[in-house]
């Protein structure tokens, strides 16, 4: 089938209680593998693409890759740019057939996150594109100030529940990314959510929210998180990891030099990872 609209995967998902997982691929060997599991699973599936995977691969190879898989797939499938800070990135995955654009406005002043994000919303919806905005800032775990998500360590911007509310009037976004608790990449120490927050940020904002930074969220957690209206759940370094831990074993076992017997067990490991994602964000079946 041909690349789906998130516009119509996520309301659903949040009214039914589960959220669409939202996988980063790094490397155009993970597209097909990604998909292949989503499949097996009968999932809907978002393949995210960052900034950086866009400069490494480019927009034309991705474009390619991604469209070939999905048209081969009987789930949903969605492209989707992730936190593009960038207004000419944009239009550039515009241009090359992505069904999602993120507006990421979070680490500028609101006013200034507002107008990016309108501005992207302006354009995106002309040409029947979704987009995703953020609301907060969640920082990386490796910035020095943060502690993993525990409390509000410096530079952490809680999203505010009545900010959320005007900024989704006023931009007009099709969902919501929050700061509530997550951090991007590993966890040093057990992250706490605030469903407190998430709750209210609820009440107050008629679309699906979206978890940044899921890789290593309690399965309790990630749940409770899902049922006060999360309906996207991003997922990367865990990704990350197991498909180059399995590569680096492989690497170190002998002395193939096939790069596909190689990739193997990687893209296994990946699979295998991807589908534990899918049953956490409990949408195994939903396709």
């Amino acid at each position: 089938m041909s690349l789906a609209d998130a516009r119509e995967l996520l309301p659903r998902a949040a009214a039914e209680g589960y959220a669409v997982p939202a996988l980063n691929f790094h490397s155009l060997d993970m597209v097909p593998a990604l998909v292949e599991v989503a499949e097996a699973e009968r999932s809907p599936l978002i393949l995210q693409a960052s900034p950086g995977t866009i400069a490494f691969l480019g927009l034309d190879a991705i474009e390619a890759i991604v469209g070939a898989a999905a048209r081969r797939c009987r789930v949903p499938v969605v492209l989707h740019l992730d936190h593009a800070r960038d207004y000419k990135l944009v239009m550039g995955a515009l241009r090359h057939g992505f069904t999602s654009v993120m507006a990421d406005g979070s680490s500028l002043p609101f006013e200034d996150n507002v107008s990016l994000t309108a501005k992207v919303v302006e354009a995106a919806h002309a040409a029947g594109v979704a987009v995703e905005g953020e609301l907060g800032y969640v920082p990386r775990a490796g910035d020095p100030a943060v502690g993993g998500g525990a409390g509000a360590p410096e530079g952490y911007e809680f999203t505010l529940p009545e900010q959320a509310e005007e900024f989704v009037a006023r931009t007009g976004v099709d969902s919501l990314a929050v700061a509530v608790g997550t951090v991007h990449g590993l966890y040093r120490q057990a992250p706490r959510l605030d469903l407190e927050r998430l709750a209210a940020i609820r009440a107050r904002v008629p679309i699906p929210l979206v978890l940044h930074g899921g890789s290593g969220v309690p399965a309790e957690m990630l749940r409770a998180a899902i049922a006060r209206g999360v309906a996207k759940v991003n997922f990367a370094t865990e990704l990350k990891h197991a498909w180059t831990g399995a590569l680096r074993t492989a690497l170190a076992g002998d002395r193939e030099t096939d790069p596909r017997r190689l990739l193997a067990p990687a893209l296994k490991a990946l699979q295998e990872e991807a589908a534990r994602k899918i049953r956490l964000c409990g949408s195994r079946g939903r396709a």
